[in-house]
């Protein structure tokens, strides 16, 4: 739960309330095939780098990357970097889900699809739903989410 507390809280000092729009499903889903060209193109290094510039084509809106290994550790977080190098298999959503294990099983699995968990909104800062789109490329998966108001 406290990691869950700290990735809110740094979310929400990443982005002023109201200052950024929301992405949309098909934009997240854009976002993620972008991701996944220039990763296989340039390589990790300059797509990591790339996707790390605040304001950038690869941060539009609410949207930014996430790059997770097959094997649980974060390779890149646009947004929080604390996470970046750590094991975050059993990282949980504000519900208690283990959303990262469900995003491994995708990405191990058919290699791409959606998982859904409840997260922070920098634009609302409330916990809303994030659905993230995700492929899975080399080693990783890449994943872009967007947020839905909780029911």
């Amino acid at each position: 739960m406290l990691r869950v507390l700290a990735l809110i809280v740094c979310t929400f000092a990443v982005f002023p309330a109201s200052a950024v729009e929301r992405g949309t499903k098909d934009e997240a889903v854009a976002l993620v095939k972008k991701a996944v060209a220039l990763y296989r193109s340039a390589g990790s290094e300059k797509a990591l780098a790339a996707f790390n510039v605040q304001g950038d084509e690869f941060q539009p809106k609410d949207l930014f990357t996430v790059v997770i290994g097959l094997d649980g550790i974060m390779r890149q977080h646009a947004k929080v970097a604390v996470f970046n190098g750590k094991d975050v298999n059993r990282l949980r959503d504000a519900d208690g889900k283990y959303f990262v294990e469900e995003q491994l099983k995708i990405a191990k699995g058919p290699g791409s699809g959606w998982v859904e968990f409840a997260f922070s909104n920098p634009v609302q800062q409330t916990i809303e739903n994030k659905i993230m789109y995700l492929e899975k490329v080399d080693d990783v998966f890449i994943g872009v989410g967007y947020y839905v108001s909780r029911k």
